[in-house]
């Protein structure tokens, strides 16, 4: 069959020049697919506000490769569907059981905010906002969700095929290797994902590619490195000893997905050395729960090594590896924990602290200098983790101004993301020196890798505007 042959090309819809919303749009031979569909996080627009229509139209997207879930690459899949998407999301085994629990839990929170947005409006007579997706549309992405292994290539159309390399990032995450057809020959486009921190943790280390035409690779961390691991749980000792010594609490704003369940494990190994004698860890998300229990399922993906503790320790499950924590569920339950005066290590969502239980353990916690607040991961601009990290000295939470006298303390080398020599590692092992892409970074990070890249590795790269088109 002869096709016509219009111009490749790929836009950048999101994640560009910025960490959040990464979606990405690749057409060839008028089969347009995209790569991630996610949500644009620590907005300073308000979650129950219309977003409107896409910048492209649902109907005409084939398909979509999904290369983990985190809401950041996956939470627009919903309202994709509800403006009139039906083709196949391809992803990761993992990716799909982590993604019946996110996309269900954003759903919810999503029209409990539009709920109570219209109850604020109709007493200002003012006009309600309908939702863009509802559970239905949530229960339709699933459907149409089709997971794929590690390793196996997969073809789409005729017109593009890929696989899935292991990216190490979180359970199910994926380097996703695609072939673009001609007639007479193919080109490789590789997009990293999120690539995991091959210095942490229970997932292992990212796969190598060895050549591509083309590499899209995130740069979160680009203009700098972690700290060991080994400092970073040093560091992590020190902080509860001297919280002991104080009598205070430690708070840690976490993602439900990954760097919570690494957490548990780190704690389970100081709780196995006597580190936490008297301490409480309290997790309290529920969707934090779910999730861990589908790590504990899926335990032959964690690491060889981290394994091997677990089995040395006789604990096959990741919850009681850590026979300190204490799980709440329900909002009471929450509420209990603000009882517990002191050695408590208190676990909650969300990450950023854009909302969540840890804004409420914020607000009966955060004035009291005894008190300790620990970030683990990545706080994008604008968000109040970011702001706490500045070093703001009073913040406003429900209406009321809070004084920020708890210490703050960023542990790096916890994140789930490569740091700035873990890519150069990465972006090395392509032997042809095909030209970059850098994404999911924001700017001064961004330049930052694209310099280190030509002066270290001889690797020419580009930093795509939102919104741009690149034709291949």
């Amino acid at each position: 069959m002869v096709y016509p042959i219009p111009t490749t090309h790929l836009t950048f819809f999101g994640a560009a020049k910025e960490v959040t919303g990464s979606c990405y749009r690749l057409s060839h031979r008028n089969i347009n697919i995209l790569i991630e569909c996610g949500m644009r996080q620590g907005r300073d627009r308000l979650d129950y506000e219309p977003k409107g229509e896409f910048p492209f139209d649902s109907k005409s997207i084939h398909a979509v490769i999904l290369s983990h879930a985190h809401l950041d690459h996956s939470g627009e899949l919903p309202r994709l569907v509800a403006q009139g998407f039906t083709g196949p999301i391809y992803c990761t085994h993992g990716t799909l059981g982590l993604l019946r629990v996110l996309l269900a839990d954003s759903c919810k929170l999503y029209l409990r905010d539009i709920e109570h947005e219209n109850v604020r409006r109709i007493r200002a007579d003012e006009p309600l906002v309908e939702p863009d997706y509802d559970e239905n549309d949530v229960a339709k992405v699933l459907e149409l969700c089709q997971p794929i292994n590690y390793y196996k290539e997969f073809t789409i159309e005729n017109a593009f095929s890929f696989k899935f390399h292991n990216a190490g990032h979180i359970l199910g995450s994926a380097i996703v290797e695609l072939k673009i057809i001609d007639d007479k020959s193919t080109r490789t486009l590789t997009f990293s994902g999120d690539l995991g921190n091959s210095d942490t943790v229970l997932m292992p280390v990212p796969d190598v590619i060895s050549h591509s035409d083309y590499v899209m690779m995130e740069g979160t961390y680009g203009d700098r490195n972690h700290r060991s691991s080994e400092s970073t749980i040093n560091e992590l000792k020190q902080i509860i000893k001297d919280a002991e010594k104080s009598g205070g609490n430690i708070l840690i704003p976490a993602f439900a997905v990954g760097r919570t369940q690494e957490l548990i494990f780190q704690l389970g190994k100081l709780y196995m050395e006597g580190l936490l004698n008297g301490w409480t860890v309290y997790l309290d998300s529920p969707m934090a729960k779910e999730v861990t229990e589908f790590y504990a399922l899926s335990q032959e993906q964690f690491d060889p090594e981290d394994q091997k503790i677990m089995q040395q320790c006789q604990q096959s499950d990741l919850i009681k590896f850590l026979p300190s924590l204490s799980i709440t569920e329900s909002v009471e339950d929450s509420q209990a924990i603000n009882e517990h005066k002191h050695h408590a290590i208190i676990i909650a969502g969300s990450g950023m602290c854009t909302g969540g239980r840890i804004r409420h353990h914020f607000k009966h916690r955060l004035w009291d200098p005894r008190n300790h607040v620990v970030f683990v991961g990545f706080q994008a601009q604008g968000t109040l983790g970011r702001i706490l990290i500045n070093g703001v000295k009073r913040v406003k939470l429900f209406g009321h101004y809070i004084a920020v006298k708890a210490k703050i303390h960023t542990l790096g080398g916890f994140s789930a993301h490569a740091d700035q020599q873990q890519l150069l590692n990465w972006a090395g092992q392509f032997k042809n020196k095909p030209p970059f892409f850098l994404i999911h970074g924001e700017i001064n990070s961004l330049a930052t890798l694209q310099s280190v890249l030509r002066q270290k590795l001889d690797i020419e790269s580009e930093i795509p505007p939102k919104g741009s088109t690149l034709y291949l």
